[in-house]
């Protein structure tokens, strides 16, 4: 079984940080980050994760999840492209 796959390879915890700053925070870190590889984004309920999942797939990063906690949801997001290429 390989679950390292499956785990991101990157976490950003971005509870208390008001919309737009979130998007372009997690925009800016997935632009660092290499083809194919996940990051688990850390959100506030209300407009964060009203807005932010829909603004990222529209910029072309996948939501692969979306998980309610205790008090904040978090994200697992891809950055496009193959990372086998």
């Amino acid at each position: 079984m390989n679950q390292t796959a499956s785990q991101p390879h990157a976490q950003l915890d971005l509870r208390g940080t008001p919309c737009p700053l979130n998007f372009v925070r997690t925009k800016l870190r997935l632009e660092k980050m290499p083809p194919g590889s996940r990051l688990e984004v850390w959100l506030d309920p209300g407009e964060p994760i009203e807005q932010v999942p829909d603004s990222l797939m529209m910029a072309g990063y996948p939501v692969e999840q979306i998980t309610e906690c205790n008090g904040y949801f978090v994200l697992i997001v891809q950055c496009p492209g193959d990372a086998n290429a």
